[in-house]
C-alpha cells in the first residue's frame, strides 16, 4: 500500500483527496494529515481515516488535539509546527502539497528531498523559488505531478515534463485558461465596493477564500502562469492565458503541426487529484460524465489586463525573474489578508502591488534564505503601505 501523506488536509484540496483515497482503501493509506489550527476539523478526519499522524501549526492546538484523540480512544500521534510537517512530508510514499501560500514551501522541500511522489498544489513554491525547487527535483529524484486543474491539463496533453523544453517536443505554446472569475463582467468603476463575500462567490469552483479573491483579481491565473514556466521549462512569452467561463476546458497545449490538444472534464478538482494518485495508471475519481450535449457551448475569450492588471504583474514578475515573483506573492498574500479583513479594498489590491515591486530591488537567489528574506521584505513594505490605501 502507498503510505499518502495531505498536507492542509482541510482545505478543498485536501478534502477531495480523501474523498479520492476512500474509493481506493486498499491502494492506500493516510499516513498522515495536517492542518493550520483546525483542530475540530481534524480530529473528525482523523477518526474516519485513522492515519498514523497529524500536525498542527502550533503546540497548543496540537495538545489540544491528541487530548481529544486520547478521549476517542484514537492511537494517532500529534506533531506540532514547521518540524512537524517536514518530518511527515519526508516519511511517505505520496505527499500531496496542498497547503496555501509561502507556508506550504518549506514542508514541499522536505517531500522534494525524501525523493518520493510529489503532487504539488501548492504553487507558490515555485512562485517563490523556482529554479531552486527544481534544482531539488533532479537532485533528489522526486517524481513531481501537477495537481491545479490548469497544469495537471497541460501534463495530460504533453508527452512529459523536460528540461528539454518546448522546441524537443514539438509544443508552439501553451494555452492556460481561466473562467476570468465573478467579476469578468462586473462594470470596472463598482470595483472598489466589492466585499469579500462577493470576491468568494466563484461561478464554477469551490475554494477557499484566499485563492478564490486571486481567482478574483486574476492573480490566481497569474501565479499559474508563473509556476507553468518552471513545471515546463518554457518563458512566459510562450504561455497564452484564455480566458473560458464554462471552466470544461482546463488547458491546451498548440503544437507546431497546427494539432492543439485539450483536456476536458467537470469543474471538479477530484479529476486532476486521482490523475495524479495513480500516474501512470487512471482509476475511477468518483466525478460524474462530462455531457458534452447538456453543456451545448464553449466560450473563448482574452483577458482584459484593464480590468485584471494582477495578471500583467505577475506576466512582468515571470519576465523579470530573480526574487521578483517571490515578493509579489509575498505582497499578494498581505493585500488579500487585508481585503478580507476590510482593511484594504478591492481595487486597492494591484495597486498596493505594484508599489512593493516597484520599491523591491531584483537579484537573482543563490539559496533558499535568500527566497526567504525577500520573502519577509516584501511582506513589511506590504504591511507598512495597507494605511496608505486604505479600504
Amino acid at each position: 500500500m502507498e503510505r499518502v501523506t495531505v498536507l492542509g488536509s482541510t482545505g478543498s484540496i485536501g478534502v477531495s483527496t480523501l474523498d479520492v483515497l476512500s474509493r481506493h482503501p486498499a491502494d492506500f493509506e493516510v499516513y498522515a494529515l495536517t492542518a493550520n489550527t483546525s483542530v475540530d476539523a481534524l480530529f473528525d478526519q482523523a477518526l474516519v481515516h485513522r492515519p498514523r499522524y497529524l500536525v498542527l501549526r502550533d503546540a497548543a492546538s496540537a495538545e489540544l488535539l491528541q487530548a481529544k484523540l486520547r478521549a476517542a480512544g484514537s492511537e494517532s500521534q500529534v506533531l506540532s509546527g514547521e518540524q512537524g510537517l517536514c518530518q511527515v512530508a519526508a516519511e511517505a510514499d505520496t505527499v500531496m502539497a496542498a497547503i496555501v501560500g509561502a507556508a506550504g514551501l518549506l514542508p514541499t522541500l522536505a517531500a522534494v528531498r525524501a525523493g518520493g511522489k510529489v503532487l504539488l498544489a501548492n504553487k507558490e513554491s515555485l512562485v517563490m523559488a523556482g529554479r531552486l525547487f527544481m534544482d531539488a527535483v533532479d537532485a533528489h529524484g522526486a517524481t513531481l505531478l501537477p495537481i491545479d486543474s490548469e497544469h495537471n491539463a497541460i501534463f495530460q496533453c504533453m508527452p512529459g515534463v523536460h528540461r528539454d523544453g518546448l522546441d524537443a517536443q514539438g509544443v508552439r505554446r501553451i494555452l492556460l485558461t481561466g473562467s476570468g472569475g465573478p467579476f469578468r463582467q462586473r462594470p470596472l468603476d463598482t470595483f472598489a465596493s466589492v466585499t469579500p463575500d462577493e470576491a468568494c462567490a466563484h461561478p464554477n469552483w469551490e475554494m477557499g477564500r484566499k485563492i478564490s479573491v486571486d481567482s478574483a483579481t486574476m492573480m490566481n491565473k497569474g501565479l499559474e502562469l508563473i509556476e507553468a514556466c518552471w513545471l515546463f521549462h518554457c518563458p512566459p512569452s510562450r504561455i497564452d492565458v484564455v480566458v473560458h467561463p464554462q471552466s470544461v476546458i482546463h488547458s491546451m497545449v498548440e503544437y507546431v503541426d497546427g494539432s492543439v490538444l485539450a483536456q476536458m472534464g467537470q469543474p471538479d478538482m477530484r479529476t486532476p487529484i486521482a490523475h495524479a494518485l495513480a500516474w501512470p495508471r487512471r482509476m475511477n475519481s468518483g466525478v460524474a460524465s462530462l455531457d458534452l450535449i447538456l453543456q451545448a457551448r464553449l466560450d473563448f475569450e482574452a483577458p482584459d489586463e484593464q480590468r485584471f492588471p494582477c495578471l500583467r504583474l505577475a506576466r512582468e514578475a515571470a519576465e523579470a525573474g530573480g526574487i521578483a515573483s517571490a515578493s509579489l506573492n509575498a505582497a499578494n498574500e498581505v493585500a488579500v489578508d487585508a481585503f478580507l479583513n476590510r482593511q484594504l479594498s478591492f481595487a486597492a489590491i494591484p495597486r498596493l502591488l505594484e508599489r512593493v515591486i516597484e520599491n523591491v530591488e531584483n537579484v537573482e537567489p543563490q539559496s533558499l534564505a535568500d527566497v526567504q528574506a525577500a520573502d519577509a521584505l516584501a511582506r513589511e513594505r506590504a504591511q507598512s503601505l495597507i494605511g496608505e490605501f486604505g479600504s
